[in-house]
């Protein structure tokens, strides 16, 4: 093996850099080091590399965060997994020791490491994580679906507080690649009729294929209104925004006595709503960030074969080609562009 590998390399205020990194090596007991198969970009990329930085990440560090990789060493504390096994990521570090994470809430660890933010991550040929950090998945699973294990296993968390009913009407608000997902999973939990907002035909497109019974356009249509129309005048039973600007609208779109899952993030968005809304028609409003010992569940979903998202793929690049990939999220040309760093 060379001492030195392709990386993509965030340099600041936007940019980015492929260069040569050293290959990085086992110097934990519980270290695993993986060769990378596959990556993707995530919107998180597409934060970290705005100007100004929708994320802040730390300067030199190797981007990415989604991958599928094959174990080819191991430390001498790794328990399960051994080399030429293929594993998935959960990127997410907690320290273990903070009062989330002694309360068993790992997912919000207030010392959070984040492979890909805070530290090297993936778009390179090679990594290193812990073993607590890697499902092991078979190797009959295609790449193509394996790699959507890591946002997969953050939406699983969201679907895990939701208790879906066989029948229940959903919302989604946002067709993009999380929304995306959410249509795929509620379809997956029995829902019954499944609408997405989305303002992109590109989107609008793959929601439909992805389980979408209707796509409604709320820049040119009354979603509430059309919302209650598909529902017999009841509303959703459930909403989902997978933007993280929308609550008012959710509000709006949900039956009394509906839930509303709050997914989507951004900061600097600020919302006014009447909390009489939601006390007086005794909505249930659930937050929910990243994955929470969700990981074994996206194993067990890809393998069993319920859902296909490999349709959602719409770019295949090498790593030097990164640039090509991350200028088609930032276009909205793109749902799934997946990295071959080996290649």
């Amino acid at each position: 093996m060379d001492n030195m590998m392709n990386a993509i390399v965030f340099r600041g205020n936007g940019e980015y850099e492929h260069t040569q990194r050293p290959v990085p090596k086992v110097r934990k007991t519980s270290d695993v080091k993986i060769k990378i198969l596959a990556a993707s970009i995530c919107g998180t990329d597409v934060h970290i590399l705005s100007n100004p930085p929708g994320i802040a990440a730390n300067k030199d560090i190797i981007l990415g965060h989604e991958c599928v990789g094959e174990v080819v060493e191991t430390g001498s504390g790794v328990r399960v997994l051994k080399a030429g096994d293929r594993v998935i990521l959960d990127n997410n570090i907690p320290c273990g020791v903070c009062a989330p994470c002694q309360s068993g809430d790992r997912n919000l660890c207030i010392h959070m490491d984040s492979m890909g933010v805070y530290s090297d991550g993936v778009f390179a040929e090679y990594a290193v994580a812990p073993e607590a950090q890697m499902v092991k998945i078979a190797k009959k699973i295609p790449v193509d679906q394996a790699i959507f294990a890591e946002p997969l296993n953050c939406v699983m968390g969201a679907v895990k507080k939701l208790k879906v009913m066989p029948g229940d009407n959903v919302l989604i608000l946002g067709g993009g690649p999380i929304g995306l997902y959410f249509t795929t999973l509620m379809k997956a939990s029995g829902a019954g009729k499944i609408l997405v907002a989305e303002v992109s035909g590109f989107r609008s497109e793959y929601a439909v294929k992805q389980g979408a019974g209707r796509v409604i356009n709320p820049s040119t249509e009354d979603l509430a209104a059309e919302v209650f129309k598909e529902t017999d005048g009841a509303g959703a039973d459930i909403v989902i925004d997978a933007v993280g600007i929308l609550l008012p609208a959710a509000i709006k779109a949900v039956k009394n006595g509906g839930s509303i899952l709050l997914f989507g993030q951004n900061a600097a968005a600020k919302q006014e709503i009447c909390q009489n809304d939601i006390t007086g028609r005794g909505l249930t409003i659930f937050g929910n960030y990243i994955g929470h010992y969700t990981m074994q569940n996206v194993s067990n979903l890809l393998s069993c074969g319920i859902a296909d998202f490999t349709s959602m793929i719409t770019h295949r690049l090498s790593l030097k080609e990164f640039g090509i990939g991350l200028e088609a999220m930032r276009k909205g040309e793109a749902l799934e562009v997946i990295l071959e760093p080996l290649k």
